[in-house]
């Protein structure tokens, strides 16, 4: 009797297995059952948004680009509940003509930069979609195929979206960012890899007005900035953001903060992220357009040949394309933690330094610095290296371009930490190693008023009592 139910039950879980098997896959939509070819040559875009359309319209489940396949596109149109999930093996492709990408996918929204306006992705005003799978999305934006004359599309723009999620797949060869997301909510990217080398400005994630975003497990090897905060909406704040155990290396910077700073950011935490061989900066923040900028903590990070850990700038540059001509007053920023970093820059011959300024007009305030180990080579100086080595942070010295590093003058005062025009500074837990006899002081404050330093060495021995304000 025993045996009888066993076997009973045996079947029975067979049959609801299969009962249930069969309800999972009843809401998936193979392109190759919209007329897609699928040889890597033919142009699928018309199939691929015949299977996204039906998908929506029949209430959502998954756009299966299946295992093995190339489909190759121009612009496509994610909607409702549509989940893109490309299989282990599968590429989407972009298209290599530009005339294949249609011109209503919004725009790209630095001013100077028309040329980027176009997309393979696009969504806007959608709501519980994503991209998903094993599988490849391929931009194909080799410089043979796109330059600033031709256009150079974006892979993926989403606008004013909500509910998104991707997941695990690896994102290639954009003709400019790999992605924009302008005005979205509730934004769940995890386990992705990018690798965006094969063109100028090849962005990872670019998040302009967004509101509870988390970016966490994801790689990214990028030719430009790998993820980026914006706000380019004076109404419209960036806010209510976490990244985490993610792995950062670019030509340009691991993560931005601002530049596009119209609106405001807050609540911003970054923690166990590494960065390896990042030409710029690890930690580039700045805002200069008018809104605020507050309560941020970066913890737990690891850098490697990353120049500039930390570089921050408080200034006034016009970066929007509708931005007003007159430059927007400066507002606030400040009330952030830079804590537990561990830094071997003993490869960078110059201007390894964490460096942080503001105006005389504009202060950045209550900034602390805890527990950071920074080994930098040095340099060997002849002369003296005094303040008036660096040029005033003004809007002449920005004009025509961002506040980039290079734009504050030759070799610094500093060997390795330089703040200027700062008020509520906090320095606790600074050990400074350099490998050359470095005669510049470690640290040198520049009209930074009320800060409190304890605990900070140069080489084993204490410091504190020569810094230089």
């Amino acid at each position: 009797m025993k045996s009888l139910n066993t076997t009973y039950c045996l079947l029975l879980l067979m049959v609801l297995g299969t009962f249930s098997n069969s309800l999972l896959f009843a809401k998936d939509y193979s392109v190759l059952d919209y007329g897609a070819v699928a040889d890597g040559a033919t142009i699928d875009t018309k199939a691929v948004q015949k299977a996204i359309n039906t998908c929506s319209e029949n209430g959502g489940g998954r756009v299966i680009i299946p295992s093995g396949k190339v489909v190759q596109i121009g612009t496509i149109y994610l909607k409702d509940h549509v989940t893109l999930f490309i299989e282990n093996g599968a590429t989407l492709l972009g298209s290599p003509n530009i005339e294949d990408y249609t011109k209503d996918t919004h725009k790209n929204r630095y001013k100077n930069e028309p040329h980027m306006d176009r997309c393979l992705i696009f969504a806007e005003n959608a709501h519980y979609f994503g991209i998903e799978g094993r599988g490849t999305i391929d931009g194909n934006g080799h410089p043979k195929n796109f330059n600033r004359k031709t256009g150079r599309p974006m892979l993926i723009r989403f606008l004013n979206c909500s509910n998104i999620q991707m997941r695990s797949v690896q994102l290639i060869n954009p003709a400019a960012w790999t992605s924009a997301w302008i005005n979205c909510e509730e934004i769940v990217v995890e386990g992705i890899r990018i690798k965006s080398r094969v063109n100028h400005n090849g962005d990872g994630l670019d998040f302009d007005g967004c509101r509870n975003v988390m970016v966490s497990n994801c790689s990214f090897d990028t030719s430009d900035d790998c993820i980026c905060l914006q706000a380019s909406d004076p109404e419209r704040s960036c806010e209510d953001v976490v990244i985490n155990n993610c792995i950062f290396e670019s030509k340009w910077a691991g993560i931005r903060i601002g530049l596009l700073s119209r609106g405001d950011f807050e609540r911003v935490n970054v923690m166990n992220c590494t960065f390896k061989n990042i030409k710029d900066s690890g930690l580039k923040i700045q805002m200069n357009e008018g809104g605020v900028m507050k309560n941020m903590t970066f913890s737990n990070m690891t850098m490697t040949n990353v120049p500039r850990p930390i570089f921050m700038t408080f200034c006034q540059q016009r970066a929007h394309v509708d931005a007003p001509e007159e430059l927007a007053p400066m507002n606030y920023m400040g009330d952030m933690t830079f804590a537990n970093f561990q830094i071997d820059n003993s490869m960078v011959e110059k201007n390894a330094v964490i460096a942080m300024t503001g105006l005389p007009k504009g202060i950045i305030k209550n900034i602390t610095l805890r527990n950071i180990n920074m080994h930098i080579a040095g340099e060997e100086i002849t002369g003296e290296i005094a303040k008036e080595n660096v040029q005033e942070l003004t809007v002449d010295v920005m004009e025509g371009w961002w506040p980039e590093f290079r734009r504050l003058g030759g070799t610094l005062p500093a060997s390795g930490i330089y703040l200027r025009h700062m008020d509520g500074v906090f320095l606790e837990g600074i050990k400074l190693f350099t490998d050359k006899n470095d005669k510049r002081p470690p640290i040198v404050m520049d009209d930074v008023k009320h800060f409190d330093i304890n605990r900070c060495f140069l080489n084993g021995e204490r410091i504190e009592s020569k810094l230089d304000n």
